[in-house]
């Protein structure tokens, strides 16, 4: 799973340590995997309780109650000197309501409880948390990003970037071993065909409709601009690509400018395999752009309330 390292304005655990988090994650979720796999394997998954109606509430206080794997703290955690994340933020919890029949209905539930596990690392640290928008919860592109592209790429969905003193939001980025991709998403009904150009708007065709959508070109390289900016800054040296993406639709661009790839459904999976088949190891210039990006980045979030009641002590003490 790719990790998101940045999700809008949210504190993020990477951004309290990029060169810690990484390999935490990929470490973690090995072991939650097998941990789990084997607590199915021998029957320990709990029974499907009787189907009843629960309200929302409900369902949120069951689950925190819920049967989780237990956690392993190798020696190497131990000795580390940087505050440990709490029970609760490294457990994995299975759902009693699904009844797993096969190792693939198992892996598809872990990906769904990773999924959720890395909303909560991008958006609290140990000592802060952000307001999360509910609507990421069920982002279908976002769990595309997470859930089908490898540990070693990084993902930043929709950052908010502090540039002159002026926030702007960016789309997506994804950091991999050998390059920086600036991609935008052109996504609406099946079939769509955009036919592309230099105008402020592309003709979007389906079925007898036609209508006009923003060039998806104006903000992704903008995008770019900024990146190259950054890491030219910082001294790092990766390729940018840009690129618009298009699963489910066509793009017809005749004259389209140099150095932007057109992934659209004719061609996008063949691009996708090509970063899901990448074996490189996490690199330290990918670590560096990251951190440089990051470093632009604007937080919003607030205290936990644990440590202002801890402030507070040690203000009156």
């Amino acid at each position: 799973m790719a990790q998101l390292i940045k999700l809008q304005d949210y504190v993020s655990r990477y951004e309290t340590d990029l060169y810690r988090y990484p390999s935490q994650f990929v470490r973690l979720k090995k072991q939650q995997w097998e941990k789990m796999k084997q607590h199915w394997e021998n029957g320990e998954i709990p029974p499907v309780p009787p189907v009843k109606e629960e309200s929302d509430e409900e369902k949120n206080s069951m689950k925190e109650k819920l049967f989780s794997l237990f956690k392993k703290k190798d020696a190497e955690e131990e000795e580390d000197p940087v505050p440990q994340q709490s029970d609760e933020e490294i457990q994995f919890e299975v759902d009693a309501n699904q009844d797993i029949h096969s190792e693939e209905e198992l892996k598809l539930s872990f990906l769904d409880l990773v999924f959720d596990f890395q909303l909560r690392w991008a958006s609290s640290t140990i000592t802060e948390k952000s307001y999360v928008d509910n609507s990421y919860h069920y982002d279908e592109r976002l769990r595309y990003l997470l859930q089908r592209f490898p540990d070693n790429i990084f993902v930043m969905y929709n950052p908010v970037l502090k540039i002159k003193n002026a926030p702007v939001e960016l789309e997506t980025i994804l950091i991999t071993p050998t390059g920086i991709w600036c991609l935008t998403f052109l996504e609406f009904e099946e079939g769509t065909a955009y036919i592309g150009s230099g105008e402020r708007f592309w003709v979007k065709k389906w079925g007898d409709m036609e209508s006009k959508v923003l060039n998806p070109l104006i903000g992704l390289k903008r995008m770019e601009r900024i990146v190259h900016q950054i890491i030219k800054f910082a001294g790092v040296e990766l390729p940018i690509y840009q690129a618009v993406i298009s699963r489910n639709g066509y793009i017809d661009y005749p004259q389209s400018p140099v150095g932007i790839q057109f992934l659209d459904k004719r061609i996008h999976q063949e691009w996708f395999q090509q970063q899901r088949s990448s074996s490189s190891p996490i690199k330290s210039v990918q670590l560096k752009a990251a951190q440089a990006i990051m470093e632009y980045c604007q937080t919003t979030s607030f205290k936990r309330l644990q440590w202002e009641e801890t402030v507070s002590d040690e203000n009156h003490g």
